[in-house]
């Protein structure tokens, strides 16, 4: 049994997909489709850059989830159907396009639009992100409590069994991060964000998109999505529009959303989009699933 995951923000670089939109008309479309919607050239950022642009969240989302439908599409046109769909974070949108409930051009302009609203929620440099390696979750969530003293800091992705990271404001979050390494993190890394990802921090934002989500029209599923906000198994449109406003100011649940599909009976998962590190966090919470990543002509080939 298949499932398609998809990525979120952190899988960019420059050059991605232009080999797929030269190689194939299908993902070609979906480039010039996204350069229609948003009124200017996203696969020149994707194919070319610059990078400091690229790496503007609110050109990061658009790009990123350009790039995954125009890999989906072509195993979509090869007849691989997946059983349950999934994406971290932004990912979601990715999925929800290839479950059919909502259109590519009106993703595409949403997530430019929630990329603006997170990077505006909070001044640049009031909020930060850290990576906590070696630790669970019970215990970061106590170092968290424990930071607080009065501020935000949560955990915000819980990538793997071992491997969280956390978001809140900047003091809370370097306190936080002391205390995991006084309590036996094998690694806290801070991350190199421009705003505090999912956590309360982000909840104007959250209102925000609401208003914006709510002006798109959603339709039922073609296939289940697990989405990040619950790790729940979805099919309606209300709770997928209901997901995406959700989670934006709530932890990104992929170890339990991972989970959710094995149980189901997943026995394989392909990663559509630029990057491989969701197929990484995948082996470490269900090693025996079969993965392979599909960013690229030759692993698009390879899996179709």
């Amino acid at each position: 049994m298949l499932a398609l995951i998809f990525p979120g923000q952190g899988s960019q670089f420059c050059g991605m997909g232009k080999d797929v939109a030269e190689a194939f008309p299908e993902s070609r479309l979906v480039f010039q489709e996204a350069d229609e919607a948003l009124g200017f050239p996203i696969s020149r950022l994707c194919f070319e850059g610059p990078e400091e642009q690229l790496r503007l969240t609110e050109n990061t989302q658009p790009a990123i989830l350009t790039v995954s439908v125009a890999l989906y599409r072509l195993l979509e046109k090869a007849g691989r159907t997946p059983a349950f769909v999934a994406g971290h974070s932004l990912g979601e949108y990715s999925a929800l396009v290839a479950a059919g409930a909502i259109s590519f051009a009106d993703a595409v302009k949403v997530v430019r639009l929630r990329g603006r609203f997170m990077q505006e929620a909070v001044p640049v440099g009031v909020g930060a992100m850290a990576a906590v390696i070696g630790l669970k979750r019970p215990q970061v969530d106590e170092i968290c409590r424990l930071a607080a003293q009065g501020q935000v800091v949560t955990a915000a992705n819980v990538n793997a069994p071992d491997q969280l990271v956390i978001s809140g404001d900047k003091a809370a979050v370097e306190r936080a991060s002391e205390a995991a390494r006084q309590g036996g993190a094998k690694r806290v890394i801070p991350l190199p964000v421009s705003a505090p990802f999912h956590c309360a921090l982000m909840k104007p934002a959250e209102e925000r998109l609401a208003v914006e989500l709510d002006r798109i029209s959603f339709s039922d599923l073609r296939f289940p999505l697990v989405n990040n906000v619950d790790a729940a198994v979805i099919c309606r449109s209300e709770a997928a529009r209901a997901g995406l406003i959700r989670q934006v100011s709530s932890a990104v649940r992929w170890v339990e959303s991972v989970e959710a599909m094995v149980a189901a009976g997943v026995t394989e998962i392909l990663e559509v989009g630029p990057g491989k590190v969701l197929c990484g966090l995948v082996r470490r919470i269900a090693p025996d699933v079969r993965t392979a990543n599909v960013g690229t002509r030759q692993e698009i080939e390879a899996n179709v």
